[in-house]
């Protein structure tokens, strides 16, 4: 099962708006005999490549599966029934489909003579299919929020600089992120700072997300904005009265000074958005907070003091320390001088099996 969460590592950012799901298939004395993972939508799914690979093999064998065979037919068919078909004897899952279209598939392995097991590293395999499963759960994409701030909280300097405040390492590690992400988001006052491509840099076979610039008047992205390059798709989210020719223009209500949080996803989650990294400045980041729409933040923290400048987070409608939004903190690891600190906001967490 450890390898199977391996594989499906290797589809996130390319099977939205499918889950990402790996399986080992072993022969009938336990010996690896096929494995494969879901590698784009519509595609053959993570059993069907390990069935394949494994060939006769399969029959009296095992199937270790990260999320439960599904039991449902759109453009491929229910891998229960190929399970079955293929004699395998035993199938065991680590994490039950909470889509109501597909889920069953443990029943009717059941029902075939299978024997079925669930829960084998069902934190392991929650943890590399979370957007998916966040995405099912909450109906909108998971959000995940990243930003770069100095140890004293700054993302830039008094008079506005902010290249680079975390190092050449902790970049790389934005366009893994970038990778994995369906959309990428940033508001206008990233967009006329910056002028950010958004698109993904030197990560090998990516496949490139969507780029969203909100720009609620329409006046932050100009004719030849860099994001507006043939390099990855681009939308341009802005208010329902605004004045704009820009093409590929998402028009959504307007709420305070900005727009609809709620609208944006779930206008981004119909186009078959699964997963957002938001990049936005720190004005985006607390409407999103706000609006409890943050699933996990990823800060990357440098070893420099500033002092003065714009901090990571604006205004998230917190006036109160009893209000504080606190964060469980799952993962710190070093890249070079910098410190990547992964958490999940308590109040947005999912239990398991829900």
């Amino acid at each position: 099962m450890r390898r199977a969460v391996e594989l499906a590592a290797r589809g996130l950012g390319a099977t939205s708006p499918n889950p990402v799901v790996g399986c080992v298939v072993t022969d009938a004395s336990g010996h690896r005999a096929g494995e494969g993972f879901h590698q784009r939508a519509g595609g053959p799914h993570a059993e069907i490549h390990a069935l394949r690979e494994a060939g006769v093999l399969a029959r009296g064998g095992t199937a270790y599966v990260t999320l439960e065979p599904c039991d449902h037919t759109g453009r491929t068919g229910p891998c229960s029934q190929a399970l079955i078909e293929a004699g395998i004897s035993r199938v065991v899952y680590a994490v039950g489909d909470p889509d109501p279209r597909a889920t069953g598939g443990a029943g009717t392995l059941r029902a075939a003579g299978v024997t079925v097991e669930r829960g084998l590293l069902e934190t392991e395999a929650e943890a590399v299919n979370t957007a998916w499963l966040t995405s099912v759960r909450k109906g909108r994409p998971f959000v995940r929020w990243k930003y770069a701030a100095t140890l004293d909280g700054r993302t830039a300097a008094a008079d506005g600089t902010s290249r680079w405040i975390s190092c050449a390492g902790s970049r790389a590690d934005v366009h893994r992120l970038r990778a994995e992400s369906d959309a990428v988001v940033v508001g206008s006052g990233t967009a006329r700072a910056d002028d950010p491509h958004l698109a993904v840099r030197g990560v090998e076979g990516a496949v490139q997300p969507l780029r969203v610039v909100v720009d609620t008047e329409a006046k932050a992205v100009r004719p030849g904005a860099r994001v507006l390059d043939d390099a990855a798709p681009t939308l341009i989210a802005v208010a329902e009265d605004a004045d704009t020719d820009l093409p590929d223009v998402l028009r959504l209500p307007r709420a305070g000074r900005g727009l609809s949080v709620p609208a944006l996803l779930d206008a981004l989650h119909a186009r078959g958005v699964r997963s957002v990294l938001l990049e936005g400045g720190p004005t985006l980041a607390g409407a999103f907070v706000a609006a409890g729409a943050v699933d996990q933040v990823v800060g990357y923290l440098a070893p420099v003091l500033l002092g003065a400048g714009p901090a990571a987070l604006a205004d998230a409608g917190i006036g109160t320390l009893a209000q504080a939004l606190r964060l469980d903190v799952t993962e710190t690891v070093r890249i070079g001088p910098d410190l990547r600190v992964t958490a999940t906001p308590q109040s947005t967490a999912t239990p398991k099996g829900a």
